[in-house]
């Protein structure tokens, strides 16, 4: 393909790129299948691998992320980001009308015949966002911080598929829109989910899960967290209306998501029934909102009445109240996890909470009960807000009874009476009996069989259930054990599905080891972690014998992940099962093809990669880098060997490089040395 025809092309799939995402996060109107979508995704990086050149830093493939960034540049906001004064009662609301109505010079309760023009949008729990759009373009993305200056975050803000990268139609030249990154439900409970798989403790709620991820270094983990964002505030000096709602319907033409719940009022008593509609029907949005924004729909007006020190005077938030009702608490009863993490649940009198009869809360841990002083037969305040799950806040000391004793934390095991220890430094109990405990053993073949593990799809967790029962498989290696006539006897087990089941068995035994690594459920070692060792030790005997400081220098690889490692292999139960599982044929160990594409040749070495690189993308030569023996760290210090130095190298990192006197390297330099 010759330059000019690649530059049109590259330029094309850019343009029906960004409009498929647009129709897909922003519509919710996909007109391509996802597979389709890949390919053409696909080609476009492609392209732009093989002519760098026309590579735009806004281009849609930058949507995967990949790129690291160590510190966070703070940036001064053009326009101030003031947080809103708060209101919680209609009282307060109608003395914010009065005071804008006064500020205004307007007495009478009409203005020209009509109330004053309110725009009423929902408050989303998220992460305030600035975002700067030159020529179209989107240039930078600020956190709000203290309100006067916050963080560059645009790295990460480009994963966000519902953020357009390039505007269309007739935007000003240059201008600044505002918004909420959040977390939507689906998402928040797919993060919770994978967490508890590798045994770390669920994130508390979307606002602090969004906030949190927006922090990330790594842009590639930020765009799996699938973060979306509504934009609701318009400035610059070109705008094309003189009123807030109608440049919020221009910006949506621009590309933008502009939330179609928000209502252009006339009034205050139209306010009022704006606020009162979503304070009943706010649990029904598969996001978070904790109350309703109301602000003058006039520019003229809003520059008029200006602002406090801290806040505008045209604008106010009405903060509902968490839902919260009073119930007994009638017994906790433990839950014990895959891993043997118990979590204590409060089984509670039955009692309507925000449109939902709620009959249990998480107490999370034994600290949590301790602080909150929870007995039995206490009446307790639960509440619903930015938790999914309902939580116990609080006891109505007023009502328990003087006979009620201090509740003591249980000291076995629920289900197989081991006692429970407690590691220092973690909040949780653990049952110890990781192979003898039945909701491990059958929570671990769960998380074995499952998609992103061995995928073994016609054995479900009722199949599970029903198999370990009779006795069949104790194990995870008994699954290998598995043999027609002892399963066709059972219920539900015609031959199809035993034949089904038996080839999913048999195809599982082609997994790639780094599944397999994942598959076995150490504590702590999640997909990637998995990925990573795999790679760095090559077969299940290295990483058996590995030492605490071999494990430690695995990338990713820290010191709970190294002693969980070791802890796992110091178990003879263990180490019984993956020798059973290698001998009916697992793979514990990298490929052929995999063995070649590695060697030693970097092995010591440890690399920074920085700036634009020609013939690779960072995440190539990073994977060339572990490869070959290397490690990959994200910041340079004393230890670092070479500086892997592309176009654009950032000046600090240069300076940095060159107080420590660390050697700088080009990408030829690089493919010389593993050659």
């Amino acid at each position: 393909m010759q330059k000019e025809e690649a530059k049109a092309r590259i330029e094309q799939l850019s343009t029906e790129l960004e409009q498929h995402n647009y129709n897909y996060y922003v519509l919710s109107h996909p007109v391509v299948s996802d597979y389709d979508f890949d390919m053409l995704l696909e080609e476009l990086i492609k392209l732009e691998k093989e002519f760098p050149e026309f590579l735009n830093p806004n281009s849609p493939s930058q949507r995967i992320g990949g790129q690291i960034t160590k510190q966070f540049a703070t940036v001064k906001h053009r326009y101030p980001m003031l947080s809103l004064s708060n209101s919680y009662s209609k009282e307060e609301m109608t003395e914010f009308d009065a005071r804008a109505r006064k500020g205004l010079g307007i007495d009478a309760a009409s203005l020209f015949g009509d109330e004053l023009e309110y725009v009423c949008e929902l408050k989303f729990d998220g992460l305030s966002i600035s975002l700067i759009y030159e020529n179209g373009e989107l240039k930078q993305a600020v956190t709000r911080g203290d309100g006067v200056q916050g963080d560059d975050v645009t790295t990460n803000v480009k994963t966000i598929k519902s953020i357009p990268l390039k505007l269309k139609g007739d935007f000003p030249p240059l201008f600044e829109i505002r918004g909420e990154i959040f977390l939507p439900h689906k998402a928040f409970e797919e993060i919770n989910a994978e967490r508890e798989e590798i045994g770390e403790p669920p994130l508390a709620n979307p606002r602090n899960a969004a906030s949190g991820t927006m922090k990330m270094q790594d842009s590639s983990v930020v765009a799996k967290r699938k973060l979306d964002c509504f934009m609701y505030y318009v400035l610059g000096e070109n705008l094309r209306f003189e009123t807030h709602f109608d440049n919020l319907e221009k910006a949506k033409k621009w590309g933008f998501k502009i939330s179609e719940k928000s209502r252009l009022c006339k009034g205050i008593d139209e306010v009022f029934a704006f606020i009162e509609h979503w304070d009943k029907e706010r649990y029904k949005l598969p996001y978070d909102i904790d109350g309703i924004v109301i602000k003058l729909n006039s520019y003229a007006y809003q520059e008029q009445l200006g602002m406090t020190a801290k806040s505008p005077r045209w604008a106010i938030a009405y903060k509902y109240k968490a839902a919260q009702v009073s119930t007994v608490l009638e017994t906790i009863s433990y839950q014990v996890g895959r891993t043997g993490s118990i979590t204590p649940v409060a089984n509670l009198k039955p009692v309507l909470l925000a449109g939902t009869t709620v009959k249990r809360a998480s107490l999370h841990n034994a600290d949590i009960i301790a602080k909150l002083d929870v007995r039995l037969n206490d009446t307790v305040f639960v509440e619903k807000g930015g938790e999914i799950i309902p939580k116990i806040v609080g006891v109505d000391f007023s009502k328990r009874s003087p006979d009620a004793l201090p509740f003591e934390y249980r000291t076995d095991c629920p289900e197989c009476k081991s006692i429970l220890v407690r590691t220092a430094g973690e909040a949780n109990h653990y049952c110890p009996n990781e192979n003898g405990c039945p909701p491990q053993i059958k929570g671990k073949m769960e998380h074995y069989v499952s998609r992103k593990a061995m995928n073994i799809e016609s054995l479900g967790s009722e199949t599970i259930e029903q198999l370990h029962k009779e006795g069949l498989i104790k194990n995870i290696a008994d699954i290998y054990e598995l043999k027609k006539e002892d399963l066709l006897p059972l219920d539900r087990m015609a031959e199809k599905s035993v034949n089904n089941l038996l080839e999913g068995i048999e195809e599982s035994k082609k997994v790639p080891f780094e599944r397999v690594l994942y598959a076995i459920g150490i504590r702590h070692v999640g997909e990637t972690t998995a990925k990573k060792i795999a790679r760095k030790v090559k077969s299940i005997e290295l990483l058996m014998n590995s030492s605490l400081e071999q494990l430690l220098e695995i990338d990713e690889v820290g010191e709970i992940i190294a002693k969980s490692i070791q802890a796992f292999f110091a178990n003879e139960t263990n180490k019984s099962i993956v020798l059973h599982l290698q001998q009916k044929g697992v793979q514990f160990s990298l490929s052929e093809d995999q063995l070649q594409q590695g060697t030693e040749k970097l092995k010591g070495l440890s690399f920074v990669i920085s700036g634009v690189f020609q013939k690779h993308s960072r995440d190539e030569l990073k994977n060339m880098i572990e490869q070959n023996g290397g490690k990959n760290t994200g910041s340079i210090s004393s230890k670092t060997s070479y500086i892997l130095a592309g176009e654009n190298m950032g000046p600090e990192k240069l300076k940095k490089a060159e107080s420590l006197g660390v050697k700088l390297i080009s990408e030829d330099d690089f493919l010389n040395m593993i050659a």
